[in-house]
């Protein structure tokens, strides 16, 4: 499973902390053991539910977001230098890839198409998600980055590594909808 988790997101390997790294994974292995996902099925399915004819697979959104959070942290340290706020590349990537990962209990599939599921009825992916990186350990810079990376986040003040993976998911989102 472990193998499948990173061969769908090759973005963890740009992760330096090992017990970081280890973590996502965990969380992700979890998130996929709950309702038995294929790796076909978190190819297949789409990123979102709030949009008709969504294009865009789950793991193609992940992995754009966590490269133009990527992308924009490089930008800002080339041009910003010592000037920049500090952002702990770390626990943007970590962030970025675990920001949906709680849609994987939100979400199931009923007649070969995604719906939300009962649970994702009561409680939402940024919930969950937070809920996965608390139990395998993940520093609560990472959770921050999940709770506040949608609405539930609006009116909270966002760490540096939030704004950044907000406004780059918003970016694929409201390119979609």
């Amino acid at each position: 499973m472990k193998e499948m988790v990173t061969r769908l997101l090759p973005e963890i390997a740009e992760i330096k902390s090992q017990s970081i790294r280890d973590k996502v994974i965990a969380c992700w292995v979890e998130a996929i053991e709950f309702r038995g996902w294929t790796e076909e099925l978190l190819r297949s399915m789409p990123f979102t539910l709030l949009a008709d004819n969504v294009k865009i697979t789950f793991i193609d959104h992940v992995r754009a977001v966590c490269r133009m959070c990527i992308a924009c942290d490089f930008v800002l340290a080339e041009i910003h230098g010592s000037r920049r706020t500090p952002v702990n590349r770390d626990y943007l990537i970590a962030g970025a890839l675990l920001a949906d990962v709680g849609k994987l209990c939100e979400f199931e599939i009923v007649g070969g198409k995604p719906i939300k599921s009962d649970f994702g009825k009561h409680i939402r992916h940024p919930f969950s998600g937070v809920g996965l990186a608390f139990k395998h350990g993940l520093p609560s810079e990472v959770m921050h980055i999940i709770a506040t990376h949608s609405k539930e986040g609006e009116g909270e003040k966002r760490l540096p590594e939030s704004i950044i993976f907000h406004h780059a998911d918003f970016i694929d989102f409201e390119l979609v909808k």
